[in-house]
């Protein structure tokens, strides 16, 4: 079957490869929609943790009954690729393994099957280097954690066929997410782009002194970041006034940072060996109780905020049949 005849994520076929963190949400996030999903992971404990999470992840989110079934498999050999139609890699950010892994999907997946990267930071076109697949592979990149955020941008290669992003921005409402159509592929994509516009700004600030670590993070988040959650940058403008920005910017613009390297406060810490929670200390100190009881924070109000947005997200199509004997939401490892 031609995967651009039916858009819809329901009983689709589809396989993720790679079953760390990224990958598990993402099968999370295509099972939520009713997709068939099959998690490639070599790793035997990985794969041990992937149906328990998935399981607990689905039920959380109230999408337990209806959820398509999951499956876990070691390798690309193991996988039943009859009728697959999308493959999202979640791999280690190496472009060599992923290019390495595309050419076996050249010759693994079915010639139909739409071939997306989750990869942050590498083109899809230079992934696609070389491979007689180029115009069905297109960037797939989620946000951590992928199964509480719900944006996803779907991105255009120079070889992409944009009638498969369109397929791919549809199949994606379907599994209930917010996909935005990237039509070139720039470093960074969308997104990120403006998220690192922000953060270039906020860290300078903190490098000339003007502002603590503590009042940039109280700035974003208690000002204008709050307001993100109702209305984007350019709605704000509208909500706001043109001219008022407008002016606004012609005073501001010759005055942001436009360096193009990192911060000092960034470099400092990574000279220092101060990466975050993962050390123990980056610009916080994180001994591990308090490291725990972040992450808690963290993800409680992630959940908060998905709930206020809740009902301005895309809706799921429910089974044809809501019985309650509906198929069981996950399924044993295969061979």
């Amino acid at each position: 079957m031609d995967p651009m005849d039916k858009s819809s994520p329901r009983n689709a076929r589809t396989v993720v490869v790679g079953g760390g963190t990224m990958g598990a949400d993402v099968a999370v996030v295509l099972a939520r929609g009713g997709a068939h999903v099959t998690v490639v992971d070599p790793h035997a404990d990985r794969r041990a943790l992937l149906l328990p999470h998935i399981a607990q992840e689905l039920a959380a989110a109230g999408q337990a009954t209806h959820a398509g079934p999951v499956q876990v498999c070691a390798s690309l050999q193991d996988v039943d690729w009859s009728g697959v139609v999308l493959v999202v890699e979640c791999i280690t950010e190496q472009l060599a393994a992923k290019q390495k892994l595309f050419a076996e999907l050249e010759t693994v997946a079915p010639p139909n099957a739409v071939l997306a990267s989750n990869s942050s930071g590498f083109p899809i076109s230079a992934i696609a280097q070389g491979l007689t697949t180029a115009q069905r592979m297109l960037g797939l990149h989620f946000f951590m954690p992928a199964h509480l955020v719900p944006l996803v941008e779907v991105v255009l290669g120079e070889r992409s066929n944009p009638a498969l992003g369109t397929w791919l921005h549809a199949f994606m409402r379907g599994c209930g997410s917010v996909p935005v159509l990237v039509r070139k592929d720039k470093p960074g994509f969308l997104a990120n782009r403006m998220q690192h516009a922000l953060s270039r700004e906020a860290f300078a600030l903190i490098d000339e002194g003007i502002a603590s670590p503590e009042d940039v993070d109280a700035a974003v988040r208690f000002g204008f970041g709050f307001r993100f959650l109702a209305a984007g940058p350019v709605l704000q403008r509208d909500h706001a006034g043109i001219e008022v920005h407008t002016a606004a910017a012609a005073t501001m613009y010759p005055t942001l940072s436009n360096t193009d390297i990192p911060a000092q406060a960034l470099r400092d810490k990574v000279a220092q060996g101060q990466l975050g929670m993962k050390t123990g200390k980056g610009f916080f100190d994180w001994p591990e109780d308090r490291k725990q009881a972040e992450r808690a924070r963290y993800d409680t109000l992630l959940r908060q905020g998905l709930a206020l947005l809740a009902s301005e997200l895309p809706t799921i199509e429910p089974p044809a049949d809501t019985s309650p004997t509906d198929t069981p939401t996950t399924t044993g490892a295969r061979a």
